[in-house]
């Protein structure tokens, strides 16, 4: 946290910027007010990075066109209906959006956009104290009617007019107090606790997708687990994401196993580890997160109380990848992600077969075949490490040591046989000039004949491969 006076600084350094100080003096020459607001104010007393440069004026959209028009490399009005005019100002792309003061009706699962007239009653409408702040322009002003900065000082998240009030014009904020909590490291403040446990229920109101794009930017905080917290201990995950509060398995004094829910938040917390420390995957990355968040919620459906006081979760690999492709579609993930996330879930438990016994070459090209890509299989190997979470340090050091020779095996099978690219050494074309064949569902079977024959003994040569697919043919009839 920057002390007031070096925020300050920064945000004069700001204003100062061929970008800034290029929108402020049109929109002054224009007779209209401007405003930096948000996110970059906010930044510039935590000591982050400013990215996105947003403001807010008394100009109507129809009027920041006229202004940026002249001094912007592009521009486009996509968000005109709701107020907001981009542009790219000096190599800088900025949003400009009229003073607001719409809400939601409490049916519609849209805001009313209704137009407001002044800069604080603009502020005042925004969903935490902490991005209720402004640095009016070309005067460089601090402008903070709700006490934001005694709010960033006090590392509290807290709505500017009351919860209740600021949750009902727009349920989707409740989402950000978890998302904001995770990213910022806030604490959120009791009563606005209380009134997202109170009106956890609204977030019914809001659409799929914005819900999805809630929770993703959540799942992409350096530390998610603090706004996962909070999102279960509300009520709220039980709405939008109901899988994960499921964890919280019940227990009995016979039957004991470890808590899932903790367990899968801590597969979380070390695939975030791995995915940075590897550097092998543009981080962060969504589909690691989704997959190690959601990894084991096939467990209460398969869960059974054995003889004995065990308790088991036979094929909750299985059963779990079908709940995650049925909830990340009811999110409107794309079919991507859902596809990778539900694989990584179906093979999550596959490695833990290679400490009973040491597998065959053809285990390990299977192993990379069914993961997929390269970048599917540096998940599966980033998910697959960040599932030890036993306290045995023996077993966890067994498990690690595993895997780097599993990851050993695969890389020296790579350099001999170009592994991440294992296909069968005859085509479809191949097949039916060796088989006197048309295209059919017999082709299908030979080349898949020849997968797994590749898979089993490695690169045998085209002449091999197709003396073997004639034996296999003449086994079959053909």
């Amino acid at each position: 946290m920057q002390s007031v006076a070096e925020a300050l600084d920064r945000l004069g350094e700001l204003a100062a910027s061929t970008t800034v100080s290029t929108l402020s003096a049109a929109f002054d020459r224009a007779g209209h007010e401007l405003a930096l607001v948000g996110g970059p104010v906010r930044d510039a007393f935590l000591g982050r990075p400013v990215h996105d440069l947003d403001f807010t004026t008394d100009a109507t959209p129809e009027q920041i066109l006229e202004i940026v028009k002249p001094i912007s490399d592009a521009h486009w009005d996509i968000g005109r209906d709701f107020g907001t005019i981009g542009a790219r100002v000096a190599g800088e792309t900025v949003e400009i959006t009229t003073y607001r003061a719409d809400s939601y009706d409490g049916k519609s699962r849209k805001p009313d956009v209704v137009f407001g007239d002044s800069l604080e009653g603009d502020l005042v409408r925004r969903d935490f104290t902490v991005n209720s702040l402004a640095l009016r322009l070309p005067k460089i002003e601090l402008v903070d009617p709700s006490g934001g900065v005694e709010d960033l000082i006090a590392r509290v998240l807290r709505t500017p007019s009351a919860p209740q009030t600021s949750f009902g014009d727009d349920p989707l904020r409740m989402m950000r107090a978890a998302r904001f909590a995770a990213q910022l490291g806030f604490e959120v403040e009791d009563g606005t606790l209380a009134a997202l446990e109170e009106l956890a229920p609204e977030i019914d109101r809001i659409s799929a997708e914005r819900v999805r794009e809630e929770l993703s930017k959540l799942l992409l905080a350096d530390r998610p687990v603090p706004g996962l917290r909070i999102l279960v201990d509300s009520g709220l995950a039980q709405r939008v994401l109901p899988e994960l509060p499921a964890l919280r398995l019940e227990r009995d004094e016979h039957h004991r196993h470890k808590d899932v829910y903790e367990h899968s938040l801590k597969v979380l917390d070390q695939a975030i580890d791995y995915e940075r420390a590897r550097g092998k995957l543009d981080s962060p990355d969504l589909v690691v997160r989704l997959a190690a968040l959601l990894h084991d919620i096939g467990k209460p459906a398969t869960r059974r109380l054995e003889p004995g006081g065990a308790v088991s979760f036979y094929h909750h690999d299985v059963v779990g990848a079908k709940l995650a492709k049925k909830r990340l579609r009811e999110l409107r993930y794309d079919n991507d992600t859902i596809a990778a996330v539900a694989r990584l879930i179906e093979l999550h438990l596959r490695f833990f077969g290679y400490t009973d016994g040491a597998w065959s070459d053809s285990a390990v090209r299977r192993y990379v075949r069914d993961a997929g890509s390269p970048e599917q299989l540096e998940r599966l190997h980033i998910l697959s490490r960040a599932d030890v979470t036993t306290r045995n340090k023996r077993k966890a050091d067994m498990l690690a040591f595993a895997y780097d020779d599993l990851e050993q095996r695969i890389a020296e099978l790579a350099e001999e046989e170009e592994l991440a690219a294992v296909r069968p050494e005859l085509d479809g074309e191949q097949i039916m000039a060796a088989l006197g064949i048309r295209p059919g569902r017999e082709v299908g079977e030979a080349y898949r004949f020849l997968l797994e024959l590749r898979l089993d003994e490695g690169p045998i040569g085209e002449d091999a491969a197709r003396e073997r697919l004639l034996a296999w043919w003449a086994d079959r009839g053909g």
